[in-house]
């Protein structure tokens, strides 16, 4: 109530993500804040699914129309950049006063117009019952002449009324803006982050632990604080913790999902391991032959990097295993270059952000929590006036029934996605393309109950990028 279009709001205290959802619907951008996973879950869901009137923006041209044909004015010829800080073209309720309809000129102008249509009926009717009658001396009577000149002074009346409502003073009801019935809208882009990427000191190094509070303390000039209890055992010693455990019952029931279901790493077994990186020795059937691979589970918050994969697959090496299959909910830039060391293979099998809420969840096979990701095959070329053209050829793929990587084309991919500012730690989606697989455009046509105008859509399967030295200039898509 207290925003205007464009103003952030913020909620500390997210529950079911009311706010947001309110806050998109109205222009409004936000913030909101929750301590529990199943809240975010829910609210990223919601906020994502949604669907909201267009309301026609005030520095816009149909809104600049709309404007006048309220106001009975003149419409302006203003440049219009759709900046949504000017509000909206919302309707109002005027304040009719003895001084508006005084000083309404227009009143004057609609008499005159319409006394040429009066006065020729209202001789004809006097003419036709003997009378001399002026315009309020007329009654109601069913003659042709009397109805036609009823209803041209009615005409007269709701043209005078509606002149002098527009020119009066009025309240605009910012609650009810005008909407353009023949378009949608859907949720602009937002991210769900959660705590950032943070290093663990080793518990066993007591002293170094030590010296670094003694310095933050000294640097503060607070005293420094007791250490009551020594940090975890190990930074890497991520499978012992609950989340771990949570994740390999869901990896159990669930399994590793690739982009085909024939693709799908169902385990028969899967059991603790006692090692630093390797968590648990899954077994899985590839044909007649029953497989052993590794599992690796990464940080419940943060990313993991190339060093951490290489460690692990050292370690599975040594017992044995010929597969690595690595769980996180992140890899950094580096990790995504890793695939094998000496004779294990290593597959990163992407986390679902819902296995966040761990014992919220419930374990389910249905959905797609571990999903294994392939190596796109990116061509960049160099074009005239300093551009670049970004192009995908296809996607390799980790086919398990056969324990090797499959080359794919694009008709393996539905949709890819570009960063053009990338800071190496967390990906933003800036550009998204959709190629055309199994008829993308089916989903968006029903969830938005409109028709997809495809032509326009196929404009997107090639980016084009400036740079002129150290920004970046994307053309809009």
């Amino acid at each position: 109530m207290a925003t205007d279009p464009g103003d952030l709001v913020l909620d500390p205290t997210c529950g079911s993500g009311t706010t947001a959802t309110v806050a998109e619907q109205w222009g409004r951008r936000w913030i909101t804040i929750d301590t529990s996973r199943v809240a975010l879950a829910f609210a990223r869901s919601r906020v994502m699914g949604a669907r909201h009137p267009y309301y026609l923006l005030a520095d816009s041209p149909e809104g600049q129309r709309k404007e006048a044909e309220v106001t009975r004015t003149v419409p302006r010829d203003t440049p219009t950049n759709g900046d949504i800080r000017q509000g909206f073209v919302c309707e109002r309720v005027p304040h009719i006063t003895l001084k508006s309809i005084a000083n309404n000129p227009e009143i004057d102008t609609i008499w005159e117009k319409y006394q040429t249509t009066l006065e020729p009926l209202r001789n004809q009717l006097n003419e036709a019952t003997g009378q001399t009658w002026e315009e309020w001396q007329i009654p109601r009577a069913a003659a042709a002449a009397h109805a036609a000149w009823w209803q041209a002074r009615i005409a007269r009346q709701t043209t005078i009324d509606a002149s002098i409502a527009a020119r009066a003073e009025f309240e605009t009801l910012h609650d009810k803006p005008y909407t353009d019935s023949g378009r949608v809208r859907v949720a602009g882009p937002f991210t769900v982050e959660s705590l950032s990427t943070h290093r663990i000191v080793p518990g066993d190094d007591a002293e170094l632990w030590d010296d670094i509070v003694t310095n933050e303390a000294e640097e503060s000039g607070r005293p420094a604080p007791r250490r009551t209890q020594a940090p975890q055992s190990s930074p890497k010693n991520w499978n012992t913790t609950d989340f771990a455990q949570v994740v390999l019952d869901h990896l159990k029931t669930s399994g590793v999902h690739q982009a085909k279901k024939e693709d799908r790493i169902t385990f028969t077994s899967l059991a603790p391991w006692p090692g630093v990186y390797v968590a648990a020795e899954g077994r899985f059937q590839e044909g007649d032959t029953e497989r052993r691979a590794a599992i690796f589970i990464g940080p419940e918050f943060g990313t993991v990097a190339r060093p951490d994969l290489v460690a692990a697959a050292r370690e599975a090496a040594e017992a044995g295993f010929p597969l690595l299959i690595a769980c996180a909910f992140n890899f950094d830039a580096h990790a995504s270059e890793f695939a094998k060391l000496g004779p294990v293979q290593v597959i990163r099998a992407r986390m679902n952000p819902d296995l966040h809420m761990a014992s919220d969840l419930k374990n389910t096979g249905a959905g797609n929590l571990f999903v294994v990701f392939g190596e796109p095959d990116v061509e960049i070329a160099k074009l005239p006036d300093d551009m670049v053209q970004v192009r995908i050829a296809g996607l390799d793929i980790f086919d398990p029934t056969k324990g090797e990587v499959r080359a794919g084309g694009t008709e393996d991919i539905a949709a890819w996605f570009i960063d053009t500012d990338y800071d190496e730690e967390s990906f933003f989606v800036r550009h998204a393309y959709f190629l055309g697989a199994n008829d993308p455009y089916k989903a968006l046509k029903t969830t938005l109950k409109a028709e997809i105008d495809e032509e326009a859509w196929a404009t997107l399967s090639i980016s084009v990028e400036k740079f002129p030295g150290n920004s970046v200039q994307k053309f809009p898509v």
